[in-house]
């Protein structure tokens, strides 16, 4: 289930006066809202807030937003509701004489570090001597990202603070508006990321907020939109919390099958078949067992080896004057690829590793003729042995080959560790029924996976 699209719909039906039903009885919207400009015409007599210079026809208000909303809301602006102000930075930025000191001093990571309702801690803070040149907020100040990736994300602080140039402030907001405000907000918050400003840095300016339109319902029933978005997204926490379960159990369970397969418990032995000893000889005629206790309980027909004595890391071919693909991980993931002029050739269905980045292990086949990317080896599988039960035991130590990376700035696969991998090898036929099973254990837990989805 797709819940975030879900909670998504939750918010588009509550500001839309479709979540819960109306009464009849519930005083008007327009009420509410000529209260609302009473008292704001007061605060800005008292010089306390100012009168905004701009109006609805100086910056967008995206008409086609607008839709009928039910008897007894009304359509205001934000700028009806509050005074949105914007906060400010001390600069220089980390100066000693602003920053270290006893205030905190909230910035858009603090707003963004998490989905809750709340900000609850400031990972920065200014001195007396920054207050001049930020802004100071209290308890309970509905608060909104307005720039950069993250720009739309609204929360409410829970202590006094200040905040910087990428925060916008709703002062004089009435306590009763609150939380609905904050669920408008983040209902909004996709819409307020299309705003295209033609700036290269996303920005949602103070003059954009306030002319942005507020389908207003009136009080008694925006406690009854609040209280049901809440309850809904509860029940939606508890169905994530039970997935997220779901799906690290079936991922423990693929490790599991393949840690039965590789101990011989997975799929029973047979007398028949021919030991592994015998194609390890073919391999080597000197083959010799390494002694590895970690297996040591393993089926008497089977073996143990090192990897590299049976597979091991490659070059494509190298061609010059002639255009191909060049094959990265980028182009294999979405399909599209750049061309090159000269370069390692490799063919098609070729076995690929990743040897450098973070995911150093993961194998790939190669989907078309091209040029070999820097950072993937090819994998040559010795052709006594079942490739799809190597390639299954490598991705059961792929963890551990990127847990013993060698190399600092960018991480590596292990080559030597690779090469000294101790691997049990099961008869050739045995090896066929492990990895039928595999596929026929992991067809379901995969249909179990999508059907989440």
């Amino acid at each position: 289930m797709d819940t975030k699209k879900l909670r998504q719909k939750i918010l588009d039906l509550a500001i839309r006066g479709k979540l819960v039903p109306q009464d009849p009885n519930d005083e008007p919207a327009s009420v509410l809202l000529e209260r609302i400009r009473a008292e704001k015409e007061r605060l800005i007599k008292e010089g306390k807030i100012k009168r905004s210079k701009t109006s609805a026809s100086d910056t967008p208000n995206y008409e086609d937003e607008m839709f009928e909303v039910p008897k007894g809301w009304c359509w205001c602006y934000i700028d009806d509701l509050c005074d949105v102000v914007r906060g400010g930075s001390p600069r220089p930025a980390g100066s000693k004489e602003f920053y270290d000191g006893d205030i905190p001093f909230l910035k858009v990571a603090d707003l963004t570090r998490d989905n809750i309702m709340y900000v609850t801690y400031a990972q920065n803070s200014i001195k007396e001597a920054g207050l001049v040149k930020t802004r100071q907020i209290e308890v309970n100040t509905l608060l909104l990202t307005n720039s950069g990736a993250t720009l739309g994300v609204p929360k409410i602080n829970t202590f006094p603070a200040t905040i910087n140039d990428g925060i916008a402030a709703f002062l004089y907001l009435p306590q009763e508006l609150q939380y609905y405000m904050y669920w408008f907000l983040k209902a909004n918050t996709g819409r307020f990321r299309g705003f295209n400003q033609g700036a290269a840095q996303p920005n949602l300016n103070t003059d954009i907020i306030k002319n942005v339109r507020v389908p207003l319902p009136p009080v008694n029933e925006q406690k009854r939109i609040v209280n049901e978005i809440e309850r809904w997204y509860a029940e939606l926490d508890v169905m994530e919390s039970n997935e997220g379960d779901l799906l690290r159990a079936i991922d423990k369970a693929k490790s599991k099958i393949l840690d039965l397969a590789i101990y011989g418990k997975l799929v029973p032995q047979d007398p028949n078949d021919e030991p592994a000893i015998e194609l390890l000889k073919r391999i080597n005629p000197k083959f010799e067992p390494c002694d590895e206790e970690k297996y040591e309980g393993i089926p008497d027909t089977w073996r143990t080896t090192h990897l590299g004595n049976i597979c091991f890391l490659t070059e494509g071919e190298a061609i010059a004057d002639r255009e191909y693909p060049y094959i990265d991980v980028k182009g294999i993931r979405t399909g599209s690829f750049t061309t090159k002029q000269s370069g390692k050739h490799i063919k098609q269905g070729a076995t690929l590793i990743l040897v450098d980045g973070e995911n150093s292990g993961e194998v790939f086949r190669t989907p078309i003729d091209g040029y070999q990317g820097s950072t993937l080896k090819i994998l040559n599988i010795n052709k006594n042995v079942n490739s799809k039960y190597i390639l299954l035991f490598i991705r059961l130590n792929q963890k551990a080959l990127r847990e013993n990376k060698v190399g600092s700035a960018i991480p590596h696969l292990n080559k030597k560790m690779f090469r000294e991998l101790t691997i049990p090898i099961p008869p050739y036929q045995e090896q066929l029924r492990i990895v039928t099973k595999i596929e026929e254990l992991f067809a379901v837990l995969d249909n179990i996976k999508e059907s989440l989805a």
